[in-house]
């Protein structure tokens, strides 16, 4: 039996919940996987994993062998890095996740240079706005706006964007232009329901907040919803300049109650928790820092 290859396997089920899970992420069937347990266990003379019909945990014994497990597979990939020579680049597969929109504006467009400066490396991006199980999914690092729901995560901040209210020049012919954040409750606002979203808006100026419901006849749960109902000039939003940095530079929508102050939205690299972010990992949120620092304000 592959030592390493079995702590690898012993890892994975750990940190993906079943046998099943563990499969699919290492790309193996689920008799591979359990039998390859129970010749750990076999070999070492001593249980790891406890099953039930809530599912696996381990042993005091299996919990002190995945994390050394997990330090010395983290320990063996730094050290093949290491070996290669700095013009070989990065290789083997990359899994990121990321929010739709941003991804499609910020990151796919710009993608290419980092693909060619290490052309053994695969990426796999899945794009969702919902905060996926990083570890279930096999994600090397998550690029998640807003609030963490997790403290415990290995997380870094690497962004941030303002906030504006947002419409189309002919939304605002049609209804007007607020002057100030008590004149939206007289507009229609496209209201985002996921988290960080909602018909409560916060702003400030000079030291004072103002809190405003909105309301409105369309409520989208992703980004690319918002986007499609305000450049189809149904309402106005509260949105990041990231999720429309091509109409703010072209002038498809503009900004309104410029001197008010809403809440930015901050940018992070999560990565699984427990585990050491990859050198992989690490080069890709360089380079998405890089990305955002060229595209300015």
């Amino acid at each position: 039996m592959d030592r390493m290859a079995a702590m690898e396997t012993f890892v994975s089920v750990v940190e993906a919940g079943s046998f099943s899970a563990a499969a699919r992420r290492l790309g193996l069937g689920q008799p591979a996987v359990s039998k390859s347990i129970a010749q750990m266990e076999q070999n070492l003379g001593v249980r790891l994993l406890l099953r039930s019909t809530r599912g696996l945990t381990t042993t005091d014994a299996g919990q002190r062998f995945y994390e050394h497990a997990r330090r010395a597979i983290e320990e063996a990939d730094e050290a093949e890095l290491a070996a290669r020579s700095a013009s070989a680049g990065l290789s083997g597969k990359l899994r990121v996740t990321a929010a739709v929109t941003f991804a499609r504006l910020h990151i796919l467009p710009a993608l290419k240079p980092f693909l060619d400066q290490h052309p053994q490396l695969d990426i796999d991006i899945a794009l969702d706005d919902r905060n996926i199980d990083l570890l279930e999914e096999g994600i090397d690092v998550a690029l998640r706006m807003g609030l963490l729901d997790d403290s415990a995560m290995t997380a870094r901040r690497i962004g941030q964007s303002p906030r504006r209210v947002i419409g189309t020049p002919r939304y605002f012919e049609q209804a007007g232009i607020p002057q100030t954040p008590a004149d939206l409750s007289r507009h229609q606002a496209i209201v985002y329901s996921q988290r960080g979203g909602g018909e409560s808006w916060s702003f400030s100026q000079n030291g004072s907040e103002v809190a405003v419901v909105v309301a409105g006849r369309v409520r989208v749960s992703a980004a690319e919803g918002m986007r499609a109902a305000v450049l189809s000039d149904m309402g106005l939003a509260v949105a990041s300049e990231w999720m429309f940095s091509p109409e703010l530079a072209d002038g498809k929508v503009r900004t309104v109650l410029t001197d008010w102050k809403l809440p930015p939205i901050d940018l992070w690299a999560v990565f699984p928790s427990g585990r050491l972010a990859t050198s992989k990992a690490r080069a890709f949120v360089a380079f998405v820092e890089e990305v955002l620092a060229n595209a300015g304000p």
